[in-house]
């Protein structure tokens, strides 16, 4: 299967089992869009499901619509270290974190200017870390129509709810919330570890049919 994919902050589960799965092609010529995976993620914490959301540099008024290769981070205060301060006490208690942790953090210490190129940044390390080779093949411009690839840019959107049979696993408050599905690639991985890639190339991507 090859689709046609948006790239986006430390992704939820259901889009990494498609990295795990399919071949893909990046979208890198949208408009940029409010109010979708591109700048957010969800992890778990005590408290149950949680966002990290990106600031970046909002365009108005007469720009119009801004390229999302376009879109720069809003770095006056340190939101990153706030993320990986989430991730330490959301997940210190984890199998896992403690294992993946020193490779992490330079991630988080490093200051991006622009959205894109950061989301690729971790992309490249969830995939290294996870023993897979990212695909690096880009759209050459936008197009209506993703054929021959099957388009899963919908994937991206932050409040459509995906029909996904996703199976269950371990999670750090489980006893407090429950199973909380389709979190960020980071909650699986902290939890799964070695585990996570076998995990994600045996979900069911039924979800993608009529696609």
């Amino acid at each position: 299967m090859e689709i046609l994919l948006h790239p986006g902050y430390f992704p939820n589960c259901a889009t990494f089992a498609l990295l795990a799965q399919t071949t893909v092609t990046w979208e890198v010529h949208d408009n940029y869009q409010k109010q979708t995976f591109r700048n957010r993620t969800h992890i778990c914490t005590d408290r149950g499901r949680h966002m990290l959301n990106i600031p970046i540099e909002h365009v108005g008024g007469d720009k119009g619509r801004q390229k999302y290769s376009d879109v720069r981070l809003k770095n006056e205060y340190a939101w990153q270290r706030q993320h990986l301060k989430t991730l330490q006490t959301a997940y210190r208690t984890s199998p896992f974190f403690e294992f993946y942790e020193d490779d992490l953090v330079p991630f988080f210490e490093r200051q991006f200017t622009f959205l894109l190129d950061m989301n690729f940044e971790g992309l490249q390390l969830m995939a290294s870390l996870l023993g897979f080779e990212l695909s690096s093949q880009k759209t050459a411009a936008y197009q209506t129509d993703s054929k021959p690839n099957i388009d899963a840019r919908f994937m991206i959107g932050a409040k459509q709810d995906l029909l996904w049979q996703q199976q269950t696993y371990t999670q750090v408050f489980d006893d407090r919330h429950g199973f909380i599905p389709n979190a960020s690639i980071l909650d699986l991985l902290f939890n799964e570890g070695p585990n996570t890639l076998s995990y994600l190339k045996n979900q069911d991507l039924s979800f993608m049919d009529g696609q």
